[in-house]
């Protein structure tokens, strides 16, 4: 379809054709600095390539100037003239002599990186107009296949892509300036609440464990089902925006001081369910009596209270099904900008969508390293935890002791190769109350009872009780955590212990 860019008339009826933005001057003063001084290539080689340049024949001899470069040897119109002698482009401009007319002009190669930049701006310019004028092709093409939401995010993903490669910042900084942003980091975690390095779950021997949830870390939460994955992460999201108060720095921006802005993408529960469980958990009532709407006046005064305590907390659900890994980091994007974000969680990874779309065996291996890596991206771009929950092979089931391993992760390996942390909920009440012991035929009611005592005293053990293992930390240990876990609100809480408890004299 023809672009309609190019079909734009002025007021004089006749068509405006507008070229595409080049600076063919500043591409021919760079490449003659650099043929003059070679020095000058290593400005502009971090962020500059052969395809940013408009003039194709001027991005063959940078190619070949870096060929020469990087294998340690001067370029300059001598050591050129061989390649290009044969090229027939740069025959209809003078041949190899252009070259000595380009390192004949230079005057100084001070301004060698302006050159460089301004060839890259023009570079992102021209893209930019490319990338325009396939959104609205695409939107004058009529797909069933591909809705309006769908072509809005695929053009945002592109925009996004296009912007990442207009980040040409980067590179090496001093460790002075290092040392500093590690000092303020200690500062803030000494002011924060829980007094952690990162945003606070709200579970005193998590954090401790931890150090909280840091920027730009991918923590997998893991279990099989009903062990209460949903419900800890729910906690967790909950207690960080409890927490949340935030401060205006000296450019103006407003950033978390304490607690966190929170993004929950809910793929598996709507946002209501989610919201039911966040208000059972602050009221006290249980879950499955709000379901069922068996609840007393006392119950919706409690709703009430509960409801005013939750209204200014920071936590933004988004219940999309399907999401693509890609949709989802247009979203956080768009949340931080919008609201700010300090925090992502992720219900759960199984359910997201790569870019591909075949759904075979292999392919599905593959889609889930792509998400994993995707998710891990998205933490550091935005400088956030993600938390990101993932189901267990049933081999668990299979095993004597059900505690879940770092091999029960699903699908694929790269899901504990790309995550800062792995961390399972485990409930052995869950797996004991389903095994109450039964008399075997052979024997005595003496030994019976005394196994089924020993069951029944484990079982009281570990009532409303729960392990988070944390079997992976990149930067501390590993351990395990017991949490207080009440079934009816899904609640978990610290657990005080009989050694914490205070004495009474």
């Amino acid at each position: 379809m023809e672009s309609n860019v190019a079909r734009l008339r002025p007021e004089g009826g006749e068509p405006s054709y507008r070229t595409p933005p080049a600076n063919i001057e500043a591409e021919q003063a760079l490449l003659g600095a650099i043929l003059v001084n070679n020095a000058a290539y290593h400005r502009v080689s971090e962020f500059l390539l052969p395809e940013h340049f408009a003039e194709a024949v001027h991005g063959r001899i940078y190619d070949a100037i870096r060929t020469l470069i990087e294998r340690g040897q001067i370029a300059n119109p001598v050591t050129l003239k061989g390649v290009f002698d044969q090229d027939n482009a740069l025959a209809e401009i003078g041949g190899s002599a252009y070259l000595g007319r380009l390192a004949a002009s230079v005057i100084t190669i001070i301004n060698a990186e302006d050159y460089g930049r301004t060839i890259y701006d023009l570079y992102l310019r021209r893209q930019l107009i490319t990338l325009g004028e396939e959104v609205v092709n695409s939107a004058y093409t009529y797909d069933l296949e591909l809705d309006a939401a769908a072509q809005i995010e695929t053009a945002e993903k592109k925009l996004f892509d296009l912007a990442e490669k207009g980040i040409s910042e980067g590179g090496f900084q001093a460790f002075q300036h290092s040392l500093a942003n590690a000092i303020l980091q200690a500062e803030a975690a000494f002011k924060r609440s829980g007094k952690t390095a990162g945003v606070s779950t709200g579970f005193t021997d998590l954090d401790r464990l931890l150090g909280g949830l840091h920027p730009s870390d991918l923590v997998i939460l893991a279990g099989r089902p009903s062990m209460g994955k949903t419900a800890l992460a729910t906690n967790i999201a909950f207690n960080a925006a409890k927490l949340y108060r935030p401060k205006q720095t000296a450019d103006g921006r407003i950033v978390a001081e304490d607690g966190a802005v929170v993004g929950f993408f809910s793929l598996e529960m709507s946002a209501e369910q989610l919201a039911a469980r966040v208000l059972a958990e602050e009221s006290g009532v249980s879950g499955d009596r709000i379901r069922r709407g068996d609840v007393s006046h006392d119950d919706f005064d409690k709703f009430v209270q509960a409801s005013q305590r939750l209204a200014s907390v920071p936590l933004y659900i988004d219940d999309t099904p399907a999401l693509s890994i890609a949709a989802l980091r247009t979203r956080a994007r768009r949340l931080k900008r919008q609201h700010g974000l300090d925090l992502i969680v992720v219900d759960y990874l199984q359910l997201l969508q790569g870019a591909g779309s075949g759904r075979s065996a292999e392919n599905r291996v593959q889609e889930i390293s792509e998400i994993t890596r995707g998710l891990k991206a998205i933490a550091k771009e935005l400088d956030v935890p993600v938390i990101a929950l993932s189901q267990l092979s049933r081999a668990v089931e299979q095993r004597e002791d059900k505690r879940p391993q770092l091999a029960d992760l699903r699908e694929s390996g790269s899901i504990e190769q790309d995550a800062d942390v792995v961390m399972f909920v485990f409930r052995e009440e869950y797996y004991l109350a389903r095994a109450e012991p039964m008399r075997r035929p052979e024997e005595s009611e003496e030994k019976f009872n005394d196994r089924y005592e020993r069951w029944k005293a484990r079982l009281e053990e570990v009532h409303a009780t729960a392990e988070v293992i944390i079997s992976k930390q990149r930067h501390g240990p590993i351990g395990t955590v017991r949490l207080r876990f009440d079934g009816e609100t899904t609640k978990f809480d610290n657990l005080v212990s009989d050694d914490r408890l205070p004495s009474h004299r």
